[in-house]
């Protein structure tokens, strides 16, 4: 008579069962590849503003355009928001969506245009891109978000390639100090209304929380309702066309894309993200103005771009590291 012996189970070595356990903790790739998708359809819009604000700005006064812009975006925002069916934000979010919409969509769109008018590009570009700092600062300190070696440095090499941008597409050397201080408000407007961005997205979705903020925006400035009938009477179709674009894709798609990806990482790492736009508008301008770069352009662009990568990368996970779980979809 046999008799039968249990069959010995073989256990994988520790070291392979807490690899195994890692990955199994890994996010999902998804929701990580839509957000970034999302962060490229912003940057690739904002890009693409720089030509239709050239043309539009011509005919439009700097308040006129920033109404005119926020309508056109108010009005498509609503539309999705109605046939969605997404309902009112949460109280917790309205003070965000108030605070983001008045200094963003308001404060910001109105004394941007003012400013690029008072100084020249260069200076310009110097002052606005103090912004994608100033969120960093003010989101470490408002929000707790990390301020890691490599964003620092990214946001670093990518705001001197920004200037080198701005003062290459610079010929006509003009400044004020009304110019400089206004291209300053933009940039503090800009920053905190990101910062206050960020905790709306925490209760409402990027839809809401873009629809609202657009409509306190274009409310803030119907002041200029009688300069934009005035405008709209003599400016050429092509300028109003270049109006309507900057509120139907530069503001209403992105940024909606721009909320979707801000929910889904820190302020600060998608302010670094908006430093590859004034790489983008160089080839933008290029293909679209005809606007040869030259050495100096092309690298300030090329290092917008590295700072960009420098600061939106990760360190590599070592052993025994928890992976981040990312925040789930609305």
């Amino acid at each position: 008579m046999s008799s039968s012996r249990p069959v010995p189970v073989t256990r994988p070595p520790a070291s392979a069962r807490a690899k195994a356990g890692s990955l199994s903790r890994r996010p999902p790739p998804r929701p990580q590849l839509l957000a970034a998708a999302a962060a490229t359809v912003t940057v690739v819009m904002w890009a693409s503003a720089f030509v239709s604000i050239r043309s539009a700005g011509s005919a439009y006064s700097p308040g006129a355009l920033a109404l005119g812009r926020l309508l056109a975006g108010a009005v498509t925002l609503v539309a999705v928001w109605a046939v969605r069916r997404e309902g009112l934000p949460p109280r917790a979010a309205w003070p965000g969506i108030a605070v983001s919409g008045l200094l963003w969509f308001g404060v910001y769109m109105v004394v941007l245009n003012w400013g690029e008018q008072q100084v020249d590009a260069g200076t310009a570009a110097l002052l606005v891109n103090i912004g994608p700092l100033l969120v960093a600062l003010l989101g470490s300190r408002l929000l707790g978000d990390p301020l890691p070696p490599r964003l620092l440095a990214g946001m670093a090499v990518s705001f001197a390639g920004a200037a080198a941008v701005g003062f290459s597409m610079s010929g006509e050397g003009r400044a004020s100090l009304l110019g400089v201080a206004l291209c300053l408000t933009a940039a503090v407007g800009y920053a905190a209304g990101v910062v206050a961005q960020k905790p709306a997205l925490g209760s409402a979705s990027a839809l809401q929380v873009t629809t609202f903020g657009c409509l306190a925006g274009a409310v803030l400035c119907l002041p200029f309702a009688g300069q934009l009938v005035t405008d709209l009477r003599h400016a050429p179709a092509s300028a109003t066309l270049n109006m309507v674009y900057l509120g139907v894709f530069p503001t209403a798609l992105a940024f909606t894309t721009w909320a979707y990806a801000l929910a889904r990482t820190t302020a600060s790492r998608m302010g670094a993200t908006t430093y590859a736009v004034p790489a983008l508008v160089v080839l933008m301008s290029w293909l679209a103005l005809d606007e040869v770069p030259g050495a100096v352009t092309l690298g300030g662009g090329a290092l917008c771009l590295a700072g960009v990568a420098v600061a939106r990368s990760r360190p590599r996970a070592r052993p025994g590291d928890v992976p981040e779980v990312p925040t789930p979809d609305k």
